[in-house]
């Protein structure tokens, strides 16, 4: 069996590192990949944004699967084009993809079925955007660049001053290119944020363990918005109580959604959540695995993750049982590049990962990692290594992970301090942070999956009498 995983992140090292596990013993391939995927799978010369080159490959090489990672090529249609050509893939299409593609679509769905989430304006026009904000009573308010900025296109800001610069740089200076041509601003929402991932079919959901991340790239959620500095899971805070809200209140209504929309949506529906007093809202949508969420999902997910994608991919997610988990904590540790978000050192040395993976219950995926022609490991990107660590609590997680983490030796490293610092802080003794929660009951979950494909089939049946 031939897999494809399509990216170069630290995401796709741990969906290589997993699939490598399989008992279905595939022979796996990454384009373009990076120094830690090549311990697992074959690396192309093939970027993952270069959908002529992944179809040809694809045509030639007839993969079993492709798995797509990160979501430039999901919202250019890549999905689309390998399906045309018979080839399974599990990610989806460009319809699908617009939920990460676009905010304002995003909030459009959301208003039209009543999906929870913050009130707000979409702008297409820097001088609207500034005037309304310049009349706002009730601050911060949060801007967010309408298209694909890697994370980086979200700001809070606390006056009218503040919000008025961010539009400035989005819409009149272009910092972040054709993602800031349009802007929506959101009431800014409190709580406690958190995110949920489920894979699903378009009629049966898989929902994954929760996880959170840190996306501020200083201590205590300062600075600028970054692709992730790091994760921790489970959320105990994420009871059974709100997670089968979240399952009634915005799961099912999505999928559902997307259902009447016409959208054929097979893969990963990432929901980041905020918990505020009123129930859980939606911030946002991904249609991917999360990086560096993706890492500690995989530490954790004891099942062979294979057949699980295969059959989301295939149409056939009802027929999984459902997934078993390591109930340790996981918590990664992001090593980024000096300047990271900003321009990142490149070409730096990197020692230690040998000497990190020593730590018990380590394991560190490379995202901004290459090879020299030596054969010297070398920093390539802002997002170097993600160090990821399981521990009988979070205290015991932290530890590993940040002494895993001083091992690891290039110019410029930096990483957040606190990543789970809150965690462990609410945590009344060692072994709280991991509590034995019941297993989630699988009668609950065929009943909620019975429930969205009796939407399914009643929404098929209306456009087929052309209701």
């Amino acid at each position: 069996m031939k897999v494809l995983v399509v990216g170069s992140g630290g995401r796709e090292h741990a969906l290589v590192w997993k699939l490598a596990q399989s008992k279905l013993r595939p022979e796996l391939y990454c384009a373009p990949g990076n120094a830690g995927t090549a311990q697992h799978a074959r690396n192309l010369a093939i970027e993952a944004t270069d959908l002529n080159g992944l179809c040809a490959w694809a045509e030639r090489e007839k993969p079993d699967l492709v798995v797509v990672g990160p979501e430039d090529p999901l919202v250019a249609g890549l999905a689309d084009r390998l399906r045309e050509r018979g080839i399974l893939v599990f990610g989806p299409g460009a319809k699908g993809a617009r939920l990460e593609g676009s905010k304002a679509f995003t909030k459009e769905i959301l208003e039209r079925h009543r999906i929870p989430c913050a009130q707000d304006r979409t702008f297409d026009r820097a001088g609207m955007a500034k005037s309304y904000l310049e009349n706002c009573t009730q601050w911060p308010q949060v801007i967010k660049a309408d298209g694909l900025a890697a994370g980086k296109g979200v700001f809070i800001c606390h006056d009218a001053k503040s919000a008025c610069a961010a539009i400035d740089s989005l819409m009149e200076k272009k910092s972040l290119g054709a993602a800031g041509t349009k802007v929506v601003v959101e009431e800014f929402l409190a709580g406690e944020e958190a995110s949920v991932l489920a894979i699903t079919d378009g009629e049966t959901i898989l929902i994954l363990e929760p996880v959170q991340d840190h996306k501020q790239v200083g201590d205590g959620d300062t600075g600028p918005n970054t692709g992730g500095m790091g994760v921790f899971s489970p959320v105990p805070e994420l009871t059974r109580r709100l997670q089968r809200q979240i399952e009634q209140r915005v799961l099912v209504p999505t999928i559902h959604a997307l259902s009447r929309e016409e959208i054929e949506f097979r893969g990963v529906l990432f929901v980041g959540l905020m918990m505020t007093d009123s129930g859980p809202k939606v911030l946002e949508y991904n249609v991917r695995f999360g990086d560096p969420e993706c890492q500690a999902l995989m530490r954790r997910l004891k099942s062979d993750l294979l057949p699980i994608l295969l059959a989301a991919a295939k149409g056939e997610l009802g027929k999984i049982e459902e997934p078993q988990w390591d109930e340790r904590v996981c918590i990664g540790v992001v090593a980024a590049a000096d300047g990271y978000p900003g321009t990142v050192r490149k070409g730096d040395a990197i020692e230690g990962v040998e000497a990190a993976e020593k730590v018990e219950e380590t394991i560190v995926f490379h995202a901004g990692t290459a090879r020299a022609r030596n054969g010297d490991l070398l920093t390539s990107g802002g997002r170097v290594m993600c160090v990821t660590s399981l521990g009988a609590n979070v205290q015991e997680a932290r530890e590993r992970a940040y002494r895993a983490y001083e091992a690891i030796r290039y110019t410029g490293k930096f990483c957040r301090t606190d990543i789970g610092a809150r965690r462990a802080a609410r945590a009344q003794e060692d072994s709280a942070a991991a509590p034995k929660r019941p297993a989630r009951d699988p009668r609950l979950r065929a009943a909620m999956n019975e429930r969205i494909q009796r939407q399914v089939r009643h929404e098929r049946r209306r456009k087929e009498d052309g209701g």
